[in-house]
């Protein structure tokens, strides 16, 4: 007796995402830990030096934590309100912020006291830095004004105010120490010298600019704000080289990785992207909430995000044990000549291969199948194509299903009987799959594998079956309608394809076909014969 043949379910392969080392790099990272803050965290920066703590701005409090502490290592709450822009010294000793209050305040990450508090700012200080030398402080405010600031005696050196709204992003040459970038509401990003007392140089944005970031060779400049990102050239006096709108909101803060100097920014729109070289998306992290703030450590080790609900999440690289132990998981357990022969045997030509029977295991569908209960496979079919779990989501189930019972003659007979609700469920999946151009896999797998012979038939049974439900009548109207303007749309594509036929063939050089060449005896011949 022949053993029975489980329905083949055929599909099309999925065009996923093309793996690279990019890609796998940026996927290297264990689960997010994440760690409940007092408020929306609006700036993170690591520390330059090992072991790369980092500091979280969030609330009235400054907290420094370790790369792999969840509870903060120091707390700073010397604000009556809000903080904003914690900053380290390049040597991680010591560390400014500003504050809603306008005051600048200086703090040695081994203490708890400010060392130095800076006054003049008349409104909210939203961003602070340290200039590369280490004894200067940069401030940016909503008083519209920059001003740098003597760390030993506390002092204002200087103060620019050529920007018209509030300057919300800032950063420090690290390569010149009288060189810094301002970025404005005012949709400006300035560059500003020290040395000749104003701004060298000025790039029109276009949107309220949220953040700055100069590369290690700092010939490019980074600034973002509204959906854009846009990247300038400094060596060729601020000419715009990229501007890259990859996301759906506003992009709040940008980042660059130690390898390679990947650009990693975030968005409102609750993804950090990660670009290549040449500023193409190669990753991409997803978050539960807006993104305000962000930071790779200067190891690539640790990935820490700020949202707005005041959750900091942070994610770490995993080592190379962790990957081992995770594949010697994934391997399957050795087979039993491995223990017997040893692992590299190889069989010998007079060895006899004593061959075991495998039990076939079959799906339920397959079960209802061979003991041909045609309705109740059909019925299972639909059950799978309509979970709410995409993993078991499988239409291509169904599809196979009602092919095998085209193919045996028997889906009349499994429509028959069938009441209202399962009657619906048929025609929402047909209504789903055969023509909705939101399911292009599916689509393809419909259109593959249903043929019009079996839409015919089920058509016409359902006709027959639905009697006077006004609800399985609009519902089979639907159908119709949508089979009517997909066979319109496959119409105009034969169209189409039967014009670019034209065209590629036109395209094509045409060989010229010349004949044999007439050797010089018989042209003689032929001469005298004439």
């Amino acid at each position: 007796m022949a053993s029975f043949k489980p329905v083949k379910v055929q599909t099309i392969p999925k065009l996923g995402e093309r793996v690279t080392e990019d890609t796998l790099y940026w996927k290297n990272y264990k689960a997010p830990v994440q760690i409940k803050e007092f408020a929306a965290v609006t700036k993170i920066e690591f520390s330059p030096l090992p072991p790369h703590n980092y500091v979280v701005t969030a609330s009235t409090r400054i907290q420094v934590y370790g790369p792999h502490s969840l509870e903060p290592v120091r707390t700073f709450t010397r604000f009556h309100d809000a903080a904003y822009g914690g900053s380290f010294r390049g040597d991680g000793k010591l560390l400014v912020a500003g504050s809603e209050e306008g005051l600048i305040r200086l703090f040695d990450t081994g203490g708890r006291v400010a060392l130095r508090q800076f006054t003049g700012h008349s409104k909210a200080v939203h961003v602070t830095s340290f200039l590369s030398d280490g004894y200067r402080v940069l401030s940016g405010s909503d008083d519209l004004s920059s001003r740098v600031w003597d760390v030993a005696s506390g002092t204002e050196l200087n103060s620019y105010t050529e920007h018209t709204d509030y300057i919300r992003a800032a950063a420090a040459s690290k390569l010149n120490p009288d060189l810094y970038v301002t970025g404005s509401y005012d949709h400006t990003v300035k560059l500003f010298d020290v040395r000749v007392g104003g701004s060298v140089m000025t790039m029109q944005h276009g949107h309220p600019v949220e953040s700055v970031l100069l590369y290690p060779s700092e010939a490019l400049l980074v600034s973002t704000g509204g959906r854009y990102v846009k990247v300038w050239d400094l060596l060729k006096g601020g000419q715009q080289l990229v501007s890259l709108k990859n996301h759906h909101k506003t992009v709040t803060c940008a980042c660059l990785s130690t390898t390679d100097n990947k650009l990693l920014t975030g968005s409102l729109d609750r993804h950090v992207k990660v670009y290549n070289s040449s500023y193409k998306v190669v990753h991409n992290f997803d978050y539960a909430t807006s993104i305000l703030s962000l930071a790779v450590a200067p190891d690539d080790k640790v990935i820490a995000v700020g949202m707005t609900n005041g959750v900091l999440s942070v994610r770490h690289r995993k080592h190379t044990e962790e990957k081992q132990e995770v594949l010697g998981k994934r391997r399957r357990n050795p087979a039993y000549r491995v223990f017997i022969k040893g692992k590299n045997y190889v069989p010998k030509q007079d060895d006899f291969l004593v061959s075991k029977t495998v039990k076939q295991h079959l799906q339920k569908h397959d079960r209802q199948l061979k003991c041909f209960q045609v309705s109740k496979a059909l019925d299972t079919a639909l059950e799978v194509s309509i979970c709410i779990w995409r993993r078991f989501h499988k239409p291509e189930v169904t599809v196979a299903v009602m092919t095998e019972l085209n193919r045996r003659g028997t889906l009349k007979n499994a429509l028959a009987g069938r009441d209202e609700q399962s009657l619906t469920t048929l025609l929402n999946f047909l209504i789903k799959y055969v023509c909705a151009h939101s399911h292009i896999h599916a689509r393809e797998m419909t259109h593959e594998y249903i043929n019009s012979n079996i839409i015919f038939i089920l058509c016409i049974s359902l006709n027959v079956i639905l009697g006077d439900s006004n609800k399985l009548m609009r519902l089979l109207q639907r159908l119709m309608e949508l089979l009517g303007r997909e066979a319109e749309l496959q119409q105009e594509l034969l169209q189409v394809l039967g014009i670019l036929d034209t065209l590629f063939a036109s395209l094509t050089p045409r060989k010229e076909v010349t004949g044999p060449a007439v050797p010089p005896i018989m042209q003689g011949s032929q001469l005298q014969a004439a």
